[in-house]
């Protein structure tokens, strides 16, 4: 069977999905680091990371929301990771498309900008995406790895550049940004109908603040319009992969085999997925002969230590039955197992560990 690392190395965007709490950030991370072993120039962009994958990572003082490079002497390559800030993101686009710097300026320091920068839904996940834009044009790296959120939020990073693109059509948008292309006065665009019922909703300050975004905004919706449909196009491109992680318990499989589901309907396929935190097999035997061995021991002693076995090794049956609903619905695509580790992860030699797996999906388990 090819290695997980195998089957990615002529990527150029992988993306982990999966649900919440099943080592999907440090499956991302591992990627990367394997990645750069293999002499490659990877950024890992993670969306909520834990601080002890950053102190792993070596980065004492956390990640922040630019590249920031790992100090890996011993490998070819290069990993770098950072961590996505909406707010900063936001902006950071907003300066880099701006015709001008007064411009930008305007439209960050808006209070319509700042909410929405802040706590719009849809905001994160439509700034994931043009973070993937950004650092895949970045001649600094030649691999994106995008730590996406739970399942159902990934989705919604799948899809934000087309509702982005929906938005630019929209009647409302177009109202709004009536004012800077037609020369219209601010209190014009107020008397409209549909924008004074909106504003006796949320209120004229927050309505003024509005339109005067747009009318900020003015020029610019060409460049997010052309980026989205970029990245559309990147996200379904043949050098872009999907691993989904999932654990092996029924409702972390069910979400992964929904989502594996979901990603089919719009026209996404699983490169490959991983069961992480699976508990040995503990030999080649079965628990049904372990309880036979135990039951025919001559000694109390031996007895009980088959008994344990026998446990041991139902737990680890259960578990691969558990995870077979997902087997069947990738068809062709290989589930790789990481085993669950004596330790947690909080270095490189255990980061290192589950890249062992990732390379050599033919261990014994």
């Amino acid at each position: 069977m090819t290695s997980l690392i195998g089957e990615l190395a002529d990527a150029e965007v992988v993306v982990c999905c999966g649900s919440g709490g099943v080592g999907k950030t440090t499956v991302a991370a591992v990627l990367g680091l394997e990645a750069a072993r293999a002499g490659r120039r990877v950024v890992v962009v993670t969306i909520d990371p834990a601080r002890r994958l950053a102190d792993a990572l070596g980065l004492e003082s956390g990640l922040g929301g630019e590249p920031a490079r790992i100090d890996l002497p011993d490998l070819d390559g290069e990993c770098w990771a950072m961590m996505l800030d909406t707010s900063a993101m936001f902006a950071r686009v907003v300066h880099e498309h701006a015709e001008d710097a007064e411009q930008a300026e305007r439209i960050v320091q808006n209070r319509f900008f700042l909410n929405m920068a802040g706590s719009l839904s849809g905001t994160q996940e439509y700034m994931a995406s043009e973070a993937l834009h950004l650092l895949h044009g970045d001649d600094r790296f030649d691999l994106v790895i995008v730590d996406t959120p739970p399942s159902r939020h990934a989705l919604e990073f799948l899809n934000a550049p087309g509702v982005l693109a929906r938005f630019l059509d929209h009647r409302l948008f177009k109202l709004m940004m009536l004012p800077a292309r037609s020369g219209m006065k601010l209190f014009s665009v107020a008397t409209q109908p549909m924008l004074r019922a909106v504003g006796r909703v949320i209120g004229s300050d927050v309505l003024a603040d509005a339109v005067a975004f747009f009318q900020a905004f003015a020029g610019m919706d060409v460049g997010f319009r052309e980026r989205a449909e970029e990245v559309t196009l990147l996200l379904r491109a043949d050098a872009t992969r999907f691993v989904l992680v999932a654990a092996p318990q029924r409702d972390t499989v069910t979400e992964a085999v929904w989502f594996a589901d979901e990603l089919h309907d719009q026209g996404f396929a699983v490169t490959a997925a991983i069961a992480n935190r699976m508990h040995p097999r503990f030999g080649a035997g079965t628990s049904a002969e372990a309880t036979g061995r135990a039951e025919a021991a001559e000694s109390d002693d031996t007895a009980r230590l088959w008994a344990n076995l026998a446990e041991l090794r139902l737990i680890s049956e259960r578990e691969r039955v558990e995870i077979l609903p997902l087997l069947d619905r990738l068809g062709g695509a290989p589930i790789i197992e990481i085993p669950l580790l004596a330790e947690d992860i909080h270095d490189r030699r255990t980061l290192d560990l589950i890249g062992c797996f990732l390379n050599d999906p033919d261990q014994v388990v």
